[in-house]
């Protein structure tokens, strides 16, 4: 018969030593004795009626079952933490959760962050970077930033409908490239061609070029449109990037684009509030702060 667990508060200790494999690591971080961890955890081992680690005279090493459990702790453990903050920033008003991709949150909200907390010293900015839609209705944040497919005529959140600009960085070009004022596509075709999952774009490119049937090096292929932009920066190839993620690496130098080779991206980023958050003072101030920076970059594009 499964015994049900009563001694709920072993998981965190258990979740502790599982990330350090280290009964007296674990009590370091969480301010108790080594003896202290491993009884708990020993406790816990007779709750569940299975180990979790083999002790041996040096070291700790987990059974398969303690590494299976970990997974799942952990992550529970991470999301009672983040419900957790919900519920205390709840009634803060000067406390703003955004949730937004990697991608979005690495290359474009975070290097210009600083001139929102310049207009608004007094609010607390918490970002949640994930490329898992977050269900606002749990009230895990106040303002997300989504990424999803474009559909023509529902603009009633967009924030902006992506672009895609051929671009590679000047250290990728040989010396006849560097010599040219511009290197023409056909030359820039030989180097190796970049994506995020698919060619679609570039296939896309070519075919409105009439130039599908050059020979072609689909070299590298990324996750994220992040790495793709820092691959491209690093030299490895040619890329069809989205502006909003690029612009940065495009306004400082780290990378060129071809003008001309421009197309419409299948993406855009459109903004949802959650319920009873719209007009809070602070999402309002973020939300006009967001379309400044986004017309700013716009005007260049």
């Amino acid at each position: 018969m499964n015994k049900p667990l009563r001694n709920i508060a072993a998981l965190v200790d258990f979740d502790c030593a599982a990330r350090w494999c280290s009964f007296k690591l674990a009590a370091h971080e969480l301010h108790k004795t080594p003896a202290a961890v491993s009884q708990n955890i020993k406790q816990l081992e007779q709750q569940l009626g299975f180990a979790l680690f083999e002790r041996h005279a040096r070291h700790l090493s987990m059974t398969e079952k303690g590494r299976e459990l970990a997974v799942t702790v952990s992550r529970v453990l991470n999301d009672l933490q983040v419900k957790v903050a919900a519920l205390q920033d709840e009634d803060s008003n000067d406390s703003l959760r955004i949730s937004c991709t990697h991608s979005f949150a690495m290359k474009w909200l975070v290097p210009r962050l600083h001139r929102f907390t310049e207009k608004h010293p007094n609010i607390d900015i918490r970002v949640e970077s994930s490329d898992t839609v977050v269900d606002m209705v749990q009230g895990l944040c106040d303002v997300a930033i989504r990424h999803q497919l474009y559909s023509e005529g529902d603009d009633a959140s967009l924030l902006w409908r992506e672009q895609l600009l051929l671009a590679y960085s000047p250290d990728l070009l040989d010396q006849k490239d560097r010599k040219a004022s511009q290197p023409v596509l056909k030359r820039l075709l030989r180097y190796p061609l970049l994506y995020e999952g698919t060619p679609e774009n570039w296939i896309r490119l070519l075919q409105a070029r009439s130039m599908l049937g050059q020979q072609t090096d689909f070299a590298q292929s990324y996750s994220h449109a992040g790495l793709l932009v820092q691959a491209t920066v690093a030299a490895q190839g040619v890329a069809m990037l989205p502006y909003a993620i690029a612009y940065e690496d495009l306004r400082q130098g780290r990378l060129c684009i071809m003008p001309g080779m421009q197309l419409p991206s299948r993406y855009c980023y459109r903004l949802l509030t959650a319920a009873g958050k719209a007009d809070a003072d602070r999402v309002l101030h973020f939300i006009t702060w967001l379309k400044e920076e986004l017309a700013m970059m716009a005007a260049l594009l």
